[in-house]
């Protein structure tokens, strides 16, 4: 039978000499008949083969055999046998075999055929001897025979009439799919390869039942496994998992169980991820290793994991019994969990040893253990300890040591605390605590080890805490811009046709009433008309000239004009005023509030400035006068912050900053009623040590254009500016709040 190398450890690189440790510490199977191995021969064949020959006293029960990669080597274990072969190592180099080697141990004997490189091999027996053929070398196909009395490598040995049970999938916690293929029995081999987005496991030798021949579809547990799907093929079963996305397996068989892992990896580690044959699994970070066991006991298996692990594996007497395993390329630690689950067992490591015994085992010693502790506390004599309190509360001190604590009573001069009281916490069941609040004092009544503990938890607390400067600085910054255009224009004057007709024209109606009843005024006095208006006549003649509000046809002037130009043209009978003013506003201004406050680590500062504004409101009575109050508003610059620095020498700071300021007055009945501007911002953030920061900040543009004109006139070109009031008005207002910490170290920390 031939049966290709499978690997159960990636660096083993040891000397072949710590086998014989490793044999030493494997528990005993149960007695057999002894039987004797007698000698050692070995035949080279033509093709490079070697065939090596194990002289046994009789035919052998019950081999083991395992192979491993690194150094290649066939390990064939003979239980119930003893060693009377004289040589201890037997050359051979030839083919791929460099030589053969025989060691007891613990009543079995261990054959070890060293090679120079990975080999396929095959063993039977005839009569009492038992023949190994090695292969020249790596590459050709693996069939394992079955002999009597062999137990032939687990990786490609025929299932033996085994049937598959139960196929379940299930969902990890980690998002990975997970096939359990559960057999009737142990002994069922599987052979697991990967096929571009297919994971084959073929089952030599292992029946299906007809319920199980069947496709499961599991794309809704959300894995990168979409269906399993189980058939058979000729006498083997065939188990085919198509998966989506890149994808990591994992396989590894106990007792009667085949478990296969398809775990979803990121994209940018894919690429990782395909050149190895398996990565570690999230939680365990130990070297990969390879293990193909057939019936194997635990100890051994406990021994290689020593070896890759290079810790010191101390197994309780109570761990025996047998393991089949199949895992490849996984992490040392993952296996370990495998084998113990396996074989219910647990694990205890202190620094590099790892104690293995049954839970039910570990669980009892815990229990012993924590037993005798707490009769040792119970018998312990109690003592009394004053502690000093020197940067800390004693009260909130009291409070971590025990869920409830008694106030310091303090009386006349004496000043003492107050009784203590039963506690938990870090107090022993007969401990307790109390605390005098003028003295900051702890008062400890407990055990000398629990006392000793308390003091160490309360130098490591007692400590001065850093203190932190914070600096903040609001900036109110306002640009202003108005620009304005206007216009005054009227023109007035009278006409008497030769009818005697007069007609007359102005600014409104009072324009021309003036002038009317001027001329008129001069007829009937017998006088001239003085009509046209501008005719040069007698002392006396002539009419009025409205006043300039009236004479004027369009008005509108700028108000508080900076610059005005005015002009008029008097006429024979016609008068002609005009006014241009114009005016132009630009203003800055800039208010920064600078508040700052020093407090300790983790303590709310509040720094306030600002006025109370005092107004008048009313209280109704029934059937009285109302009663007036004086009522007070606040007008506050205010910083409120609490900082908490962290590990990393940075400060994260919760802080609440406002400026009010009164922005106008109501009047009333009763008197002014001011109204405030509030500018607040509350915020949490995260800032180095001494770099400022903006915070926060609003920013406010207004722009206007008001347009006064006179319809249609206006709009005619150059001359509509007569008609015309332009108006135009731009400002900006922009909040910017700056804050910046500065850690204040307290002398001797750091």
């Amino acid at each position: 039978m031939k049966a290709k190398l499978p690997t159960f450890g990636q660096g083993l690189k040891r000397r072949m000499t710590r086998a014989i440790g490793l044999f030493a510490l494997a528990v005993s199977l149960p007695a057999a008949a002894q039987n004797v191995l007698e000698e050692i021969s070995y035949a080279p064949g033509a093709d490079g083969s070697v065939q090596i020959t194990l002289h046994m006293a009789q035919p052998v029960q019950g081999a083991q055999a395992f192979t491993t990669d690194e150094p290649p080597r066939i390990a064939i274990d003979l239980p119930g046998t003893t060693n009377r072969v004289s040589e201890r190592r037997i050359a051979i180099g030839n083919g791929a075999t460099s030589a053969v080697s025989a060691v007891e141990a613990s009543g079995r004997t261990r054959v070890i055929v060293d090679l120079f490189r990975s080999a396929s091999y095959e063993t039977r027996g005839e009569g009492s001897n038992f023949i190994i053929t090695v292969a020249p070398g790596a590459g050709m196909a693996a069939q394992t025979g079955v002999t009597p009395g062999l137990a032939a490598d687990p990786a490609k040995r025929i299932g033996g009439g085994a049937a598959i049970s139960n196929v379940d999938f299930r969902r990890t916690a980690e998002g990975a799919g997970r096939v359990v293929l559960t057999f009737d029995g142990e002994g069922a081999v599987a052979d697991m390869r990967t096929e571009g987005q297919a994971v084959v496991v073929d089952l030599p030798g292992v029946r299906l039942p007809e319920s199980l021949r069947q496709k499961l579809d599991v794309i809704d547990f959300a894995t990168p496994v979409q269906t399993v799907e189980s058939n058979v093929r000729g006498v083997d079963t065939r188990v085919t998992l198509m998966n989506s996305g890149a994808f990591e397996t994992l396989a590894y068989q106990t007792g009667n169980e085949y478990v296969v892992e398809v775990s979803p990896i990121a994209p940018e580690d894919a690429a990782v991820a395909g050149s190895l044959t398996g990565d570690i699994e999230k939680g365990y970070v130990g070297k990969p290793v390879t293990f193909n066991f057939q019936d194997i006991p635990v100890r051994t298996v406990l021994q290689l994991i020593a070896e890759e692990s290079e810790l010191n594996i101390v197994a309780a007497d109570s761990v025996t019994g047998n393991v089949t395993l199949r895992l490849i390329n996984v992490p040392w630690d993952q296996a370990l969990d495998i084998v113990l689950r396996a074989k219910s067992l647990d694990q205890r490591r202190d620094g590099s040893v790892i104690w293995i015994a049954p839970q039910a085992e570990i669980a009892a010693y815990e229990q012993a253990k924590a037993d005798a502790r707490i009769a040792n506390e119970e018998r312990a004599e109690l003592v009394a300890e004053y502690i000093a309190i020197n940067y800390g509360s004693a009260e909130d001190i009291a409070k971590l040591l025990t869920d409830e604590s008694k106030t310091a009573q303090q009386g006349g001069g004496g000043g003492q605390g107050g009784t203590g009281q039963q506690s938990r916490g870090f107090l022993s069941p007969r401990g307790s605590v109390s605390f005098d609040r003028r003295t900051n004092t702890l008062l400890v009544n407990d055990s000398i080890e629990k006392i000793n503990e308390i003091k160490a938890l309360i130098a490591l607390l007692d400590r001065p805490v850093d203190q932190v400067l914070i600096e903040s600085r609001i900036v109110i910054a306002t640009e202003d811009f108005a620009r304005e255009l206007g216009a005054q224009f009227g023109i007035s004057g009278g006409y008497e046709d030769s009818n005697g007709n007069i007609i007359t024209t102005g600014g409104g109606l009072n324009a021309n009433n003036t002038m009317i009843n001027s001329a008129l005024v001069n007829r009937f006095n017998g006088s001239s008309t003085g009509l046209p208006v501008g005719r040069p006549g007698p002392v006396g003649g002539g009419v009025l000239v409205p006043s300039l509000t009236d004479r004027l046809n369009v008005s509108m002037p700028v108000v508080n004009p900076a610059g005005r130009l005015g002009f008029a043209v008097l006429g024979a009978d016609y008068l002609l005023d005009l006014e241009l003013s114009a005016l132009e506003t630009e203003g800055r201004g800039e208010v920064v509030s600078s508040p700052r406050v020093i407090t300790a680590n983790q303590r709310e500062a509040v720094i306030s400035q600002g006025d109370e504004i005092g107004y008048i409101t009313v209280t109704p009575s029934a059937g009285a006068t109302p009663i007036p109050t004086v009522q007070f508003k606040e007008a506050l610059l205010e910083l409120k912050v609490t900082p908490t620095i962290t590990q990393d020498g940075r400060v994260f700071l919760a802080m609440n900053v406002k400026k009010d300021e009164v922005s106008g007055i109501l009047q009333s009945e009763l008197g002014d009623i001011p109204t405030l501007a509030k500018r607040q911002i509350s915020t949490a953030v995260l800032v180095e040590n001494g770099q400022t920061v903006v915070i926060g900040g609003v920013y406010e543009f207004t722009s206007r254009e008001d347009l006064r004109k006179v319809p249609f006139l206006a709009d005619v070109p150059i001359l509509g500016n007569l008609f015309r009031n332009k108006q135009r008005e731009s400002s900006k207002a922009e909040l910017l709040i700056f804050v910046t910490p500065k850690v204040l170290p307290v002398a001797g920390r750091r």
